[in-house]
């Protein structure tokens, strides 16, 4: 097998890691929330219903902005039916998972599920632009941020919470472009209605943070010009345009699905360019930012089945993917395809974070446990902080159907504040290792603080109920530092993380 190699010089970066980028997303959809992290009957369950074996492997995992309620869900929401006493609130019917909400777990329990993760944990709300639209907007905005004086601010007082919630980061409705979704615009529509809402929320405060809707995916047969019209509208009221991608294998093409990360990097590039195109049509100086606050591995082929058939039940099974080492590696493949976009993409989330397409698993009255897929983005989140590096491979290809020739070897790295620096690489092969070769000009480097692989000899492999520590990363031996040029083997269908200092 030939080498794949790359060099690191500091003088070379693609832009500083922005903490939000390892996000992640809690909707009302399955059971993410009702015996996902709220279960008050749980053994482990504190004063508020929240799990705390859930919470300890949130906090493990490290995710920081939290999006809420949706997600599709958030197209039907009426925020009113989520706050007050929680005897009082409505059930309601959620059209779009065909389920039951109960409602039992609303605004105040999510602020308060984000303070017990800890302060780097951070709302990101969405406003439903579906079935409502500027005054509801509003009157969320005050009932959650201002701090008291008003008949919404204080009935939050009267509710128990005297602080405000202090959101910074909005989401001007979701998927607008899609024809599922409840209250579906056309670009025209959506722009409009989206450009109303953010000129009336700054008014309130100049200074929160918008996402407008882009494109639900590249596939979209609106995708680009969904994104130039909406930006017409929008481009001086809002901060970021959200990107939607979710990867799985169709029809056994195993090769195709491993190179998913080249659709992602082209969709990301894709949108920078339109946004790009609009700010420059308009003569602005200002720069939009990509909010990717969707992306996973998702077997979305499945999923129209296991709803259908749904008769409005509570908290349903629903997605819950059960993730293989193939599908941890796609994932992780990810994860390096946003860090590579570092200075574009600021903000973007995990969906979802737990039980529905999920890194984290739970049993009603049960355990707890780690997917495959939690172990990249718990390193990631951990080591992924500080500046990314500008990486050119140079590997061996492969062919695959739909994507043509791809590396075998996707890459990233990270510069800490310290000086030291993380490499994160995946190999593509299912065969065969690949020897890696890292030049390092200007790095002050001596040393393999430590080399960690996903990988297994089954890449079905899985956790599971009964074999929840199946698939856990393992220290590789054999990778060296000598004279500025790092010397790795990588493992067939690996995921891995190489510490320099």
């Amino acid at each position: 097998m030939r080498t794949a190699r790359f060099t690191l010089d500091p003088a070379f970066t693609v832009g500083e890691v922005n903490p939000r980028i390892f996000g992640s997303f809690v909707e009302h959809l399955g059971r993410c929330v009702y015996t996902g992290i709220f279960e008050p009957d749980h053994p482990t369950a504190d004063a508020e219903g929240l799990r705390r074996d859930v919470l300890d492997l949130v906090r493990e995992l490290g995710v920081t902005a939290v999006r809420y309620p949706g997600g599709n869900f958030v197209s039907g929401y009426k925020w009113e039916d989520s706050v007050g006493p929680v005897e009082d609130r409505p059930r309601r019917l959620d059209l779009a998972w065909r389920s039951t909400e109960t409602n039992r777990f609303g605004l105040s329990e999510y602020i308060a599920f984000l303070r017990k993760i800890g302060p780097q944990a951070e709302p990101m709300m969405a406003v439903n632009l579906g079935t409502r639209g500027v005054a509801e907007a509003l009157e969320l905005q005050e009932y959650a941020n201002h701090p008291s004086g008003t008949a919404l601010s204080d009935l939050r007082v009267e509710h128990g919470d005297k602080d405000p919630f202090g959101i910074r980061l909005w989401c001007l409705g979701n998927e607008m472009d899609g024809p599922w979704q409840t209250g579906h615009k056309t670009a025209e529509e959506y722009g409009r209605i989206a450009a109303e809402t953010a000129r009336a929320m700054r008014q309130i405060d100049p200074g929160v943070e918008l996402v407008a809707c882009g494109s639900s995916g590249q596939s979209m047969e609106t995708f680009a010009a969904w994104e130039a019209t909406v930006l017409e509208e929008t481009y001086d009221l809002v901060d970021y345009i959200s990107l939607h991608a979710y990867y799985e294998p169709l029809d056994g093409d195993v090769d195709s699905f491993l190179a998913s990360a080249v659709d992602m990097e082209s969709f990301i590039e894709n949108v920078v360019a339109t946004c790009d195109y609009v700010g420059a049509r308009l003569k602005s100086k200002k720069k939009i930012d990509l909010s990717f606050d969707e992306w996973n591995v998702w077997y979305l082929s499945r999923t129209e089945a296991q709803v259908s058939a749904l008769d409005w039940p509570e908290a349903p099974r629903l997605l819950e993917d059960n993730y293989s080492v193939t599908d941890a590696v796609v994932f992780g493949s990810l994860l390096i395809a946003l860090l590579r976009h570092a200075d574009r993409v600021t903000v973007a989330c995990l969906a979802q974070l737990v039980n529905v397409i999920a890194p984290i698993m739970t049993e009603p009255g049960g355990p707890a446990w780690r997917q495959t897929t939690f172990f990249p983005f718990a390193q990631a989140s951990k080591h992924g902080r500080g500046e990314v590096l500008d990486v050119r491979v140079d590997s061996p290809t492969y062919g695959t159907k739909k994507y043509g020739e791809a590396d075998l070897l996707h890459a990233t790295a990270v510069r800490a504040e310290d000086g030291t620096v993380t490499v994160f690489a995946v190999n593509r092969s299912r065969t065969g290792s690949l020897p890696l070769e890292v030049a390092l000009n200007g790095l002050d480097l001596t040393s393999v603080v430590e080399h960690s692989a996903l990988a297994d000899a089954d890449p079905d492999a899985r956790n599971t109920l009964a074999e929840p520590e199946r698939v856990t990363p393992h220290p590789v031996d054999g990778t060296t530092l000598d004279d500025g040029r790092l010397s790795a083997v990588l493992e067939p269908l690996s995921w891995n993380v190489i510490r320099l200092a």
